[in-house]
Parts: C-alpha cells; structure tokens; sequence
C-alpha cells in the first residue's frame, strides 16, 4: 500500500482526473454500514480528490458512474439503492427514483420512498441512534472564476494601471 501511495502521489491532479482506469489499493480494515451492519472494504484510490468534497468518498457504485468503474475494476459488489427506470439502459443511474435494497433487518426500511424522503428518514434514523446529524454543507465559490470554468476555459483578468 506504501508503494501505491507513493507512485498516486506523483500523479498530478489533471492526470488523476483524465486518467480512465481507476487504481485502488485495499487497506486490509472494513467499515460497517449502520443500515445493514455489512462490512464494507476501505480502499485508497487516485480518483478521489482534495479539492472535491472532502477528498474522501463513500462509495455508492450503483448510483456513480466513477464508483461504479472502481467496483468492477476490483470485482467489488455492486448494489442498487434507487430504482432506474425501466426504460434504463447504462450502468450507474444516477437519477431520481424510489429507494430499494434498503431494510435492515429488524424491519426499519427505505423502501419505496423517494430520494428526497429517504435522505431525511435516514439522517433522523442516524442521529437517533448517535451515529451522528444531519449538517448542510454549501460548496460556494467566487462567482467569475466558477462562471468561467463552467463555460470554458479560465480568462486571465489584466491588471489594469492606476490612473492619477
């Protein structure tokens, strides 16, 4: 693992993005998902990133094209947790749709309800049994430099000389 460190950190941030194939290594530990109590393994990888989020992921490969790679890459468990359409053709879908794959087993369900509806039943569920609260988390950035990096490429601002 030392050694993956190691050849990931030499990587630039534009490599590890435009880089296909996800690379991962496994840390030998596994969280337990508070909903099913199913170990899940922890791996490193060099697709996620400082600069998103928290440069941490917890990875939902049903319903993220990115995550979705990494799990077949290392044979990992792929498990829907929203229905697609039936219309669906694809991999990952990452659309809206009602829970499913989502019951513990003493009966305390997802099932059926609509993302939004889960999100709020499972945040009110967690803190209930101290496993953590909900909190809002606004990505906000300067709105011309995040205006252009949307549209295009970034536009050097000149430097424009004081006049007296």
């Amino acid at each position: 693992m030392a050694s993956y460190r190691e050849v990931t950190a030499r990587k630039s941030e534009m490599e590890r993005i435009e880089f296909r194939k996800k690379t991962g290594a496994f840390t030998g530990s596994f969280a337990i998902n508070p909903l099913t109590d199913a170990p899940i393994p922890i791996f490193i990888a060099d697709y996620v990133l400082m600069g998103y989020g928290t440069g941490a992921i917890m990875a939902v490969p049903g319903q993220d094209e990115r995550d979705w790679e990494f799990a077949e890459q290392f044979d990992l468990d792929i498990v829907r947790t929203v229905q697609p359409p039936e219309d669906f053709e694809g991999d990952a879908y990452i659309g809206d749709g009602l829970a499913i794959n989502s019951t513990r087993p003493d009966g305390f369900s997802l099932d059926g309800l609509d993302v939004e509806d889960a999100k709020t039943k499972i945040i009110d569920w967690l803190e209930t049994q101290e496993y953590g609260e909900g909190t809002i988390t606004y990505k906000l950035r300067d709105w011309l430099f995040s205006r252009q990096r949307y549209w295009g490429e970034p536009i050097p601002i000149p430097t424009v000389p004081k006049v007296s």
